[in-house]
């Protein structure tokens, strides 16, 4: 594990207005809302095949992207902007939908394997390494693995919703312990805090 704090946080999605508001973009949600509250807002740039934003956290830079490949290429996004900015995997953060948590559950954790998500087996590959953190944000299963695309690619109902923007919200306050490396005081706020 490294003593450096996380530099960037990655908002896992797919591109375009039509899938905007769906379960499999809660990733993009997390670093929008952290772009608006620094009063900051997202660039393309077509170098790193993604759109980044730059704001100032705890006296860090930290850089926040949304890769423009779809899903199964965010690695591609994420390791380009990870070599031009000589910023290692550990102060990395993915955050992504994750089906194995129920609505209102967030966790943080390092390495691991993809569980079939499809943005962190690119990221894995891409990168070459699982040791990135993660910040998983929890949506449910439809119970049936054969409705998980339809499930993921739609809509949460309004509470769901609801519950989903309060999480991110909370992981929003644990920005700060982050990029001071603080991530046992981090996990331990998060975790507890539901």
């Amino acid at each position: 594990m490294s003593d450096a704090g996380i530099r960037l946080v990655v908002g896992l999605g797919n591109p375009g207005a039509q899938y905007e508001a769906t379960r499999h973009n809660v990733g993009f949600w997390f670093v929008d809302a952290i772009a608006s509250a620094c009063r900051e807002s997202f660039r393309a740039e077509p170098k790193f095949h993604g759109e980044l934003c730059r704001v100032s956290l705890a006296g860090a830079d930290l850089r926040l992207l949304k890769p423009s490949t779809y899903m199964n290429r965010s690695g591609q996004s994420v390791a380009a902007v990870m070599r031009y900015f000589a910023i290692s995997p550990e102060q990395i953060l993915v955050a992504h939908d994750e089906l194995d948590l129920p609505v209102g559950t967030l966790r943080l954790k390092q390495g691991g394997g993809h569980a079939g998500h499809n943005g962190l087996r690119d990221t894995i590959a891409m990168l070459g390494t699982r040791d990135f953190w993660r910040l998983r944000i929890g949506i449910d299963h439809p119970g049936d693995r054969t409705q998980v695309t339809g499930y993921v690619l739609g809509r949460p109902s309004r509470e769901e919703d609801t519950q989903i923007r309060d999480l991110l919200t909370d992981a929003e306050s644990v920005l700060p312990d982050l990029v001071a490396a603080k991530f046992q005081v981090a996990m331990n706020r998060l975790h507890r805090q539901r």
